[in-house]
């Protein structure tokens, strides 16, 4: 009854069960108001056609309904962690802080995982997480011998209490960290024999022709950096670079890597191939993060799509370069940004579209609100100009078309980038965001098919491949879905890796009836856990658990459905690197430092991994030298994925060498 109270139910018919029909199109709907909701405003919804004779003023009533809703929820959770705030002590280390209660101590994280997560007991844990402290910041450690720097630390220890020397940070504790860090990825080796790992070369550009290379490995276990190599010698030698990922595979095991994960480069197709040739069991792929931010890229580059990024830019231009004006648009917003800086120049557009149509009607009111129409500001020219754009509905209405077909691509990059292993799921993934791009687009089959004609461009010529097809064969939520009907293909792949995996005659014994036994369910397959699991376990962790019925088949799927298939882990950092790889370096000062890079690197990703609910899409700062605060004659971007030694696609502020040091600055202080 007290949902009845709700004002949409006067624009639909209450019917059977929770369905509704929609007055304006008759349009019979499942999910009740709340789907209704979403349908008559027309916004994104998985699953909700949006109505076609909906009224404008119906449209704007229920878009503000939903919005006071979800700044509801905002306020609400924020209510609640102050509440908890306040009745909670905290503890707090370098790492992690902590809701201490009677019941529960906070568990010891080893170090791949950050400092020890408990208050320290000693002088020696003390030191430990200051000097964990110094490397994951990449701080200077001339820092240590500041007058403000020891009053914080006899604030926080007590008087007289003394963190580490500069010496000492360099030295010991830079030796001691380093060799708990490898004993920690030799645990993770271990495995390797059932997992197997992927190699990930993630490479950078940069407008001067250097090419760098940073090499990490993936397995569930966990992902390390490994070390960086210079390559701008040799960067367009095939013969060079193959020699190059010849020597990273055999640092780790031919045996033990599945797979190399790189860009798309024209630089690594012959190596690709030349590896694959040699060794047999090892696949080349390319990073699914960096097709996706391509397919991104032409969508972006369609002329009304483009249009609608120019004229939000002029808005956010305007803003954030007035400091009074970005003041009253937080206060507006409470307290949120309206730029969203993503890991590559195309995902800040899609983002920071989105979250300005989320705030479209908090930012007409500002404009409108007699603050600021009684300011200097509101008679300039970019003002008036920016409420144009914003009571532009035609506009607007292509904001939101936008954010519906780049949603479901939004998606698959988060479900890839986070550093999961997400290769089981990335054919469905694909699948059901070209769904939902079709479904939206149903009444517009122009649009429809210019938009899957640029993702199906992408996937065909440079994201196929037979692991991929063999790991959604594999994986149990496909195989087992009723609804999922394989293409010859995908069957055909998969048989293709099989043969490739399993090269010798002995090794693919009963191997037809294994893939008749998985494909009925039949044996462990067919438990009751297993079938519970299939769509709430991890694709290689079910095989672990329930293959045994396929002994032979188990060992691929689990080292198959084990892996990435993205190279974007966490944030770079490019000056770091540039530092390393520096002429003017003398031979004791590049092994420090790469010393230096491989703790801070290895503690930084077991620091992401220990972070929950992190978008690995969006970025903490935004980039203030992108085209949605500077004029774009200032904003510069280098190539995040070098497809040409060009320049493209990184934003400055998190990878350019003058963004945070100087030439001349010395990280670390060396």
């Amino acid at each position: 009854m007290v949902r009845e109270k709700d004002v949409c139910w006067e624009y639909c018919d209450k019917m059977d069960g929770n369905k509704v029909r929609c007055k304006f199109c008759l349009k019979v709907l499942n999910g009740g108001i709340s789907r209704l909701k979403f349908h008559l405003s027309r916004l994104p919804r998985k699953g909700v056609h949006p109505c076609a004779k909906v009224r404008e003023e119906v449209i704007d009533r229920v878009k503000t309904i939903i919005a006071m809703k979800e700044e509801g929820k905002e306020v609400s959770v924020v209510k609640k962690q102050r509440l908890v705030e306040t009745k909670s002590p905290v503890i707090v280390s370098n790492t992690k802080v902590h809701m201490s209660s009677p019941e529960s101590t906070p568990p010891v994280v080893k170090l791949l995982t950050g400092c020890t997560a408990i208050r320290p007991q000693s002088s020696l844990d003390a030191e430990r997480c200051i000097a964990e402290f110094f490397f994951e910041n990449k701080l200077d450690f001339s820092v240590a011998h500041t007058p403000s720097y020891q009053l914080m630390l006899e604030a926080l220890g007590g008087a007289g209490f003394r963190g580490p020397s500069p010496e000492t940070l360099r030295t010991t504790w830079l030796q001691k960290l380093k060799s708990e860090v490898t004993l920690q990825i030799k645990e993770i080796e271990k495995d390797w024999a059932t997992s197997g790992c992927t190699i990930i070369a993630d490479t950078w550009t940069d407008l001067k022709s250097r090419a760098l290379i940073n090499f990490f490995v993936a397995s569930p276990l966990g992902t390390f950096f490994h070390k960086s190599v210079d390559a701008s010698t040799y960067f367009k030698n095939s013969k060079c670079l193959y020699d190059l990922f010849d020597s990273i595979i055999q640092d780790f095991g031919p045996e033990n890597v599945v797979q190399v994960i790189t860009d798309s480069s024209l630089n690594y197709v012959n190596v690709g191939n030349h590896i694959m040739q040699n060794y047999n069991t090892i696949f080349w792929s390319t990073c699914a993060s960096h097709c996706l931010n391509l397919i991104l890229e032409d969508f972006s580059k369609i002329d009304w799509v483009n249009r609608c990024i120019l004229q939000a830019q002029s808005i956010t231009r305007f803003i954030y370069n007035h400091t009074w004006v970005l003041d009253l648009m937080r206060k507006f917003t409470g307290g949120q940004q309206l730029v969203r800086s993503g890991i590559t120049k195309s995902t800040s557009n899609f983002l920071t579209l989105q979250s300005m149509l989320r705030h479209k009607s908090r930012l007409k009111h500002m404009f409108n609100s007699p603050e600021y129409s009684s300011s200097p500001y509101a008679n300039r020219p970019h003002s008036i100009s920016s409420m144009d754009i914003l009571d532009d509905t035609e506009l607007w209405r292509a904001v939101e078309e936008i954010a519906a077909v780049s949603e479901p691509l939004l998606k698959v990059l988060r479900d890839v980038s986070g550093g999961k292993p997400a290769i089981g799921s990335i054919y469905e993934s694909m699948t059901r965001a070209k769904e939902s791009i079709r479904t939206y687009y149903i009444m517009d089959e122009g649009k429809c098919k210019t938009f899957l004609d640029i993702v199906d461009r992408r996937w065909q010529n440079q994201f196929h491949s037979p692991l991929h097809a063999a790991a959604a064969y594999l994986n149990p939520s496909i195989q087992y879905n009723p609804e999922v009907k394989f293409l010859g293909i995908i069957k055909e792949q998969f048989l293709t890796v099989l043969d490739k995996l399993l090269p010798m005659p002995e090794l693919r014994h009963d191997i037809t009836e294994q893939i008749y036994i998985f494909r009925k369910a039949q044996g462990m397959f067919g438990s009751n856990l297993a079938r519970e699991a299939r769509n709430t376990t991890s694709p290689g962790m079910w095989w672990e658990q329930y293959g045994d019925s396929a002994p032979g088949l188990q060992r691929v799927a689990v080292r198959i459905l084990s892996q990435v298939c993205s190279t974007f882990t966490f944030d770079r950092n490019w000056s770091a690197i540039q530092q390393i790889h520096s002429e003017k370096r003398n031979r004791l000062d590049k092994e420090t430092l790469s010393d230096l890079l491989f703790v801070h690197y290895n503690l930084k990703l077991g620091s992401k991994g220990k972070v929950a609910d992190t978008d690995p899409i969006i970025l903490d700062d935004i980039d203030m030298t992108s085209e949605w605060v500077e004029e774009t004659e200032n904003a510069q971007w280098l190539d995040r994925f070098s497809s040409a030694l060009d320049g493209g696609d990184l934003n400055t502020r998190q990878f350019s060498t003058t963004s945070i040091f100087n030439s001349n600055d010395h990280i670390f202080g060396l």
